[in-house]
């Protein structure tokens, strides 16, 4: 029997022993929403992603930046140039930017000139808790105008965000209706009592009656808890549910997700949740999708 045929829509390769990533290589650990994380604080590159993958038929990769040295986020994107060579993986990537900063015009300008950057990420300031009613990163100033320079350079924007910032993320695709915005790891719905849950429904509606807002079905995982279908259906069903299978992907968050899980156990479990769907609808959300979206073309056309 031939392998599903997938692409991992955000996944992410790094050596700390010769990079510097400040969360993986300083001292204490930064606070994370899984909790202990000393177990990715090794290296983790193209074949051990194809090694987690096995069962599957990897036809292509989208690469999302690593936290890498703030002060180099170019250096990010020459390393991995430097894997594309040697590995041919990852296939696209999302490359660090900081829209914040006066050099942002300058920076875009710069990773968009690398063929294979496709995107970039700045995870926006973000209160801790959906109580807090401050107004979160969306809405300074300066960061919206270094995201105002993201359509000219042909990048989209990977957003990363508690599900209650997505009010902000409504605004923003609104004003750039022109921009293309990937919301990552489905909004981070990590509250699963039946408030949390609709809390982060409506939230999610919201966000996807825009047009410009894509998905990624990833980072699902709670911290303490296996990652089992009985947790993470009504998830995925709610999410595909809103966006429609022309504007949700799967994706591993691998190596992260692998605190929480294995790659079948991901995989197999989207495979089981989406087990009454249509051939194509699911072909659009394992694989389709990503190459669309990210404009990708994956191995074997």
């Amino acid at each position: 029997m031939a392998k599903p045929r997938i692409v991992d829509a955000h996944h992410h390769f790094w050596d700390a022993e010769r990079n510097y990533h400040p969360w993986l290589r300083d001292q204490p650990p930064i606070p994370f929403r899984y909790g202990d994380y000393s177990g990715l604080r090794r290296v983790y590159l193209a074949p051990d992603l194809l090694a987690d993958a096995a069962a599957y038929d990897v036809v292509g990769t989208v690469y999302v930046e690593t936290e890498w040295d703030p002060r180099d986020p170019v250096g990010e994107m020459d390393y991995v140039a430097r894997l594309r060579r040697e590995s041919g993986l990852p296939s696209v990537a999302v490359a660090q930017a900081w829209l914040d900063r006066e050099d942002a015009p300058a920076l875009l300008e710069r990773l968009a000139g690398f063929d294979f950057v496709r995107s970039v990420r700045h995870k926006p300031r973000a209160n801790p808790a959906p109580g807090d009613g401050r107004p979160g990163g969306m809405a300074d100033p300066a960061w919206r105008a270094g995201f105002a320079e993201l359509a000219r350079n042909g990048l989209r924007f990977d957003l990363q965000t508690p599900w209650w910032h997505l009010h902000e993320a409504v605004d923003l695709a609104r004003a750039f209706p022109d921009t293309t915005i990937i919301l990552n790891h489905t909004g981070l719905p990590a509250d699963r009592s039946a408030q949390g849950i609709a809390d982060w429904r409506a939230a999610m509606a919201g966000v996807a009656a825009c047009d410009n807002v894509m998905v990624k079905i990833s980072g699902v995982g709670v911290r303490g808890q296996p990652w089992t279908v009985e947790a993470n259906r009504e998830i995925v069903l709610t999410t595909i549910d809103l966006f429609g299978t022309d504007r949700a992907m799967f994706a591993s968050n691998f190596p992260v997700d692998g605190l929480c899980a294995s790659y079948d156990e991901i995989y197999g479990g989207f495979e089981r949740i989406t087990a009454g769907f249509a051939a194509e609808e699911r072909a659009r959300l394992f694989c389709d999708n990503a190459c669309r979206i990210y404009d990708l073309t994956p191995r074997g056309g």
